[in-house]
């Protein structure tokens, strides 16, 4: 129990280290633990919400702008940009004619294309916009649909870990090849209980069930123009993730 234990708490301080930028004073074995236990997932999605959301508490007390504006900086301080330069590298390939095999070369391509910055433009003045959304809820419904965001977008990482298939070798195949179908059920068993937050009312479950479709998409075009999922294709199921959640819970709200 206790080696278990141990090789958790490994696997969670490397899954911190990768999905974060909260210190954590990584080491040996760390990544290797993590990508082996894809629970760790929305486990650390829920950390990332739950501090994302302290802005969201000045709700009622600040400008809604500014609300909204502190929701965005904590989310780019807790997660840095590297999951956004999925986004970027995704968008440029989406632009490029050609078949996999060039847009391939795209995703490893350095140069920032056309594609790339409205890729980018649209994702963070979608979650700017979110935040707005968020500053017009009542608090606990505001975090209720920050947290369940997160964790739904970290699920849907998960769920490519597990049934995703690599398009070559790198980052993507390192993660898809601990794993298989047989772990499904840890991250998805990790995560469900987020659905339940501000019950009875659905809002929470709306905005995972949101955040988990908008963390499909990216793998799913991947299928289609990559031949499966990439190091890229992660970073932008999180971002597009997180972003569809957020509107999905702001909308449910908003039409209840």
């Amino acid at each position: 129990m206790t080696d278990r234990l141990q090789a958790f708490g490994r696997a969670l301080r490397g899954g911190t280290a990768f999905l974060t930028r909260l210190p954590t004073g990584t080491r040996e074995g760390d990544w290797e633990a993590f990508v082996s236990r894809p629970a760790v997932f929305p486990l650390v999605g829920s950390v990332v919400g739950g501090l994302a959301a302290l802005p969201l508490l000045a709700v009622g007390v600040l400008p809604a702008p500014t609300v909204a504006f502190g929701y965005l900086l904590a989310i780019g301080l807790l997660t840095g940009i590297h999951h956004l330069d999925g986004v970027a590298d995704l968008g440029d390939a989406a632009v490029v004619h050609g078949d996999a095999d060039r847009r391939r070369e795209v995703l490893k391509d350095t140069t920032t294309g056309v594609g790339a910055l409205f890729a980018v433009a649209v994702v963070v003045a979608g979650l700017a916009l979110a935040g707005l959304g968020l500053a017009a809820l009542p608090v606990a419904v505001a975090v209720a649909v920050a947290v369940a965001a997160e964790v739904g977008a970290k699920l849907g990482m998960a769920l490519l870990a597990c049934l995703g298939t690599a398009s070559h070798e790198g980052f993507g195949s390192r993660v898809t090849g601990a794993v298989g179908p047989s772990s499904v059920a840890s991250p998805v068993a990790i995560a469900l209980p987020v659905a339940l937050l501000g019950w009875p009312s659905p809002i929470a479950a709306v905005t995972l069930g949101g955040a988990l479709v908008g963390a499909c998409l990216p793998w799913w075009w991947a299928r289609r123009n990559l031949g499966g999922v990439s190091g890229d294709v992660f970073g932008a199921a999180n971002e597009i993730g997180r972003l569809v959640g957020l509107h999905a819970g702001v909308i449910a709200w908003t039409l209840s």
